[in-house]
């Protein structure tokens, strides 16, 4: 931290740590925002999806909304990368998988689904140490459930 930065109170805003459910909806939020854009249907959807999770079973939409407002605070404040080594850094390797998983169902569930997406699950599924015999197999799963 520099001397500016303890004067002026500008140093970064990000905790060491996420809770489980903060670094999961990070994952997820960055995912299906990796090409740049997040309309309001796509946080709707994002929000009704992370209401069947079991992480998020007790969170009202207004306790889903200050979290998404948190997590885009703490984004313009210390970027991408930041937030998303600390949101990793937060989870369990189960609650890796999980996360790629819903990641990976919120964006291949789009019609068109833009290259940046693309690059960003494979990006994504090496990040979180997913193994690819995991992350082949839900890949597949969701391309099948989208089918219909």
């Amino acid at each position: 931290m520099g001397l500016f930065d303890a004067v002026l109170g500008t140093e970064s805003q990000t905790q060491t740590a996420l809770n489980p459910e903060e670094a999961f909806a990070v994952i997820v939020l960055m995912a299906t925002a990796s090409d740049g854009y997040l309309s309001v249907e796509q946080a709707n959807y994002i929000t009704s999806v992370l209401s069947r999770v079991k992480l998020f079973k007790s969170y009202p939409r207004e306790m889903m909304n200050r979290l998404f407002d948190k997590i885009l605070d703490i984004l313009r404040g210390d970027g991408f990368n930041s937030l998303f080594n600390i949101a990793k850094e937060s989870l369990s390797q189960d609650l890796r998988e999980a996360a790629f998983a819903v990641a990976t169902d919120l964006v291949l569930a789009e019609s068109i689904i833009p290259e940046e997406e693309k690059n960003f699950l494979n990006d994504l599924y090496q990040a979180l140490g997913v193994s690819s015999e995991i992350a082949i197999p839900i890949m597949q799963v969701i391309l099948i459930k989208n089918r219909g």
